[in-house]
């Protein structure tokens, strides 16, 4: 897996670096401010060589608002592709929801305690390098207490609901039955019913469990 690591920290950045290439992975360049990620992405395209993912914290220089944020969002629409995993020290709902506006493949959202987790942290990169979803709990939780079109997911039953929150953690069914101490096919039948229920077709595909979180996340 191919690394780029946005962070204006140099020892978080450094620290990061660390964790990847002791695991395996390659991190390609390590930048601190918005516009050097921006350039770095451009430059690596231009020779063919688009990293896997892009680790990128919300605020950076120069006003250490959302230029993190800004330039993923930017990135993600001239590479769609191209994975995207957040860092911030806050849950912050809008930056989240902007970031998750086009589509939830490919793009994580974790706060920056998760790093002390190093296996989460690294099954979160991995993940979102490969196409899916790596939500915090906490931004989860937060997106949901802010809902304002709850009609969308009234015909959900609670364990039904919990379970697509555990889906757009980006939790697979397997992991799901195992944190809500159930069988695999309890976990499938939840998820047909939630599908049938926000009305994905079977012809939707393999893009249903995507479309299933972004109805949750922007309901």
């Amino acid at each position: 897996m191919r690394v780029v690591i946005a962070e204006d920290s140099v020892l978080l950045r450094e620290g990061l670096t660390r964790l990847l290439t002791d695991r395996g992975h390659e991190v390609v360049a390590g930048v601190g401010d918005a516009e050097a990620l921006v350039a770095t992405i451009t430059g690596l395209h231009r020779e063919g060589k688009l990293p896997d993912v892009v680790v990128v914290d919300v605020r950076m220089p120069p006003t250490h608002t959302d230029e993190g944020v800004r330039a993923a969002v930017r990135l993600r629409k001239v590479h769609p592709d191209l994975g995207v995993l957040v860092l911030s020290q806050y849950v912050e709902e809008r930056y989240a929801t902007e970031l998750l506006a086009g589509s939830s493949r490919g793009v994580g959202y974790l706060l920056k305690d998760r790093v002390a987790d190093v296996r989460e942290f690294t099954d979160a990169v991995v993940r979102v390098a490969r196409g899916g979803t790596a939500l915090d709990p906490e931004v989860v939780a937060q997106l949901l207490g802010r809902s304002r079109r709850q009609d969308v997911l009234a015909a959900l039953t609670p364990r039904e609901r919990e379970v697509l929150g555990l889906m757009a953690e980006g939790r697979t069914n397997s992991a799901i039955a195992r944190q809500l101490v159930v069988s695999d096919g309890a976990v499938e039948k939840h998820v047909s019913n939630i599908f049938m229920k926000l009305g994905l077709a079977p012809s939707d595909g393999d893009h249903r469990r995507v479309l299933a979180v972004l109805t949750y996340l922007n309901s």
